[in-house]
């Protein structure tokens, strides 16, 4: 049964790994300024994701945490970009 968790786990890895050079790709030459904060924003999900499974494949609780702040820092810098994207300026 451990095996088939080890090679669970190994496959996530390089399914997230994956995802996150195709996000990377996206990222240099998305054609617009929305395309790339699409590819920023599955960046930081992916990169989350990566947390989680080291967390849970190390058994150590301080990747849970660096996973939830990755997560609220992900969130505000998408929504600040995004404002950006629609008004021209962050601050009102």
């Amino acid at each position: 049964m451990t095996t088939l968790l080890e090679w669970s786990i190994a496959f996530a890895f390089i399914c997230i790994l994956l995802a996150m050079l195709f996000c990377t790709v996206r990222l240099l030459i998305g054609p617009t300024a929305h395309d790339r904060v699409l590819a920023l924003d599955t960046l930081w999900m992916c990169a989350m994701l990566l947390a989680l499974m080291m967390g849970i494949t190390f058994g150590s609780l301080i990747y849970f945490e660096a996973a939830m702040l990755i997560a609220l820092l992900g969130f505000v810098s998408t929504i600040a970009l995004t404002k950006f994207l629609m008004r021209g300026e962050i601050i009102e």
